[in-house]
């Protein structure tokens, strides 16, 4: 097959997802005998609703990031306005290092029930939404290593496309990354305590504003993928609609934002071995 459109599609408030996604779809296009023009973007991450359909000549290369082991589900709902017409479909879950668990299969499951063919899948580090410099947590990725491996991958792609019709991926094959016993163990034990804490005392943790550094700009209500902020009060947060992707506190110019909560020092803690991008084909 010689796609006649690289279409990437994406969710990416914090803009891992995306990046990783244009590279795959970049190698994909680069030796299809396509033009430049024929890369297309449909992001999702500020629309609402959006509604697009693909042909079978196109290529679809659809990247969303991981929430708590499951595809994020705001990009969920935004991807099902999305058709294809047995259209090849590249799936692509973006996690922060500690597990991709279900996502990856779920991608893939929406992307058929959508009238993709997912020719392939793959499961690719970003940094984690929670991570600061005091916290850290897959700080600085997708990095040049990562996007190196995008663009292998990409490239394996076009080749199984070339080779003719392509034949859609076991999701089931695609295994997540090992984690050590210990850390996992640390992990689960904080995970359990910290459910405990909330059934007694619940807490609800927002993304917080300095109101001394803010400048008032409205970036932060530009940026948050779901409306929570509302340019004028930007010193609000609305907590029915925020989904805790923090890109309004990685996007502040000022570093008014601030975003606390106990997950971030122990993922931190639990999952400092880099794990590297894994793929099906």
């Amino acid at each position: 097959m010689k796609p006649e459109t690289v279409c990437t599609v994406v969710f990416s408030p914090t803009g891992t997802s995306k990046k990783i996604a244009e590279t795959v779809a970049r190698s994909i296009a680069s030796d299809a005998g396509t033009e430049a023009a024929a890369l297309k973007t449909i992001d999702l991450t500020h629309a609402a609703a959006h509604s697009a359909a693909l042909s079978a000549g196109a290529v679809a290369v659809i990247a969303a990031p991981v929430y708590g082991g499951h595809v994020a589900p705001t990009a969920a709902k935004r991807l099902e306005t999305l058709r294809g017409s047995g259209t090849p479909a590249v799936v692509i879950a973006v996690y922060g290092n500690r597990a991709f668990e279900k996502a990856a299969a779920e991608l893939v499951a929406l992307a058929a029930r959508q009238g993709f063919v997912p020719v392939a899948a793959a499961a690719f580090v970003g940094e984690h939404s929670y991570s600061t410099p005091e916290t850290p947590v897959a700080a600085g990725r997708p990095d040049a290593q990562d996007l190196a491996r995008a663009a292998e991958f990409g490239a394996a792609v076009r080749k199984k496309l070339a080779a003719g019709t392509p034949a859609p991926v076991d999701a089931a094959k695609l295994k997540d990354v090992h984690t050590p016993l210990v850390p996992m163990l640390r992990f689960i034990r904080f995970v359990v305590g910290y459910r405990r804490r909330q059934k007694k005392n619940p807490v609800v943790y927002l993304p917080a504003c300095d109101a001394d550094r803010c400048t008032h700009c409205g970036r932060c209500a530009a940026i948050c993928p779901t409306q929570a902020i509302a340019r004028g009060d930007e010193a609000h947060t609305d907590p029915a609609r925020c989904i805790r992707c923090c890109a309004c506190v990685k996007g502040c110019p000022v570093g008014a934002r601030s975003f606390h909560t106990p997950f971030a020092a122990a993922l931190a803690r639990s999952f400092t071995r880099r794990k590297q991008p894994v793929t099906i084909l």
